[in-house]
């Protein structure tokens, strides 16, 4: 399923296109928090956003991501490089770990949320 949207930005008219199925991905997540420190794009790390970290989706992506245990979702902003450890596909803010119903790993499959 293609999904086109539409965004106007100083009087430029930008059209995205999204395919849902682009991009699915499944793996561990895993919980991180830098208070205040420096994502990878520069802004200061919020434990209470719902941010992540992804090895290399674009920053400002945002995909849903959901635990394979309990069916819960949540979608994220990435904004930070990383998990660096094997088998680990996204770090995700204590909050987004808490929206899926976690605090330490979880098996979690990660789609565009676009």
């Amino acid at each position: 399923m293609k999904v086109r949207l539409r965004a106007a930005i100083c009087g430029t008219v930008i059209v995205v296109a999204c395919s849902q199925a682009a991009m699915a991905e499944s793996g561990i997540a895993s919980v991180y928090a830098y208070d205040g420190e420096k994502t990878a794009n520069g802004e200061r790390a919020n434990p209470g956003g719902l941010t992540a970290a992804h090895k290399t989706l674009p920053f400002g992506s945002k995909v849903k991501v959901v635990n394979k245990r309990n069916g819960k979702s949540v979608a994220v902003r990435i904004n930070d490089r990383g998990p660096f450890v094997r088998g680990r596909v996204i770090d995700l803010t204590p909050a987004g770990a808490r929206a899926l119903g976690f605090s330490g790993l979880a098996p979690v499959s990660i789609e565009s949320a676009c």
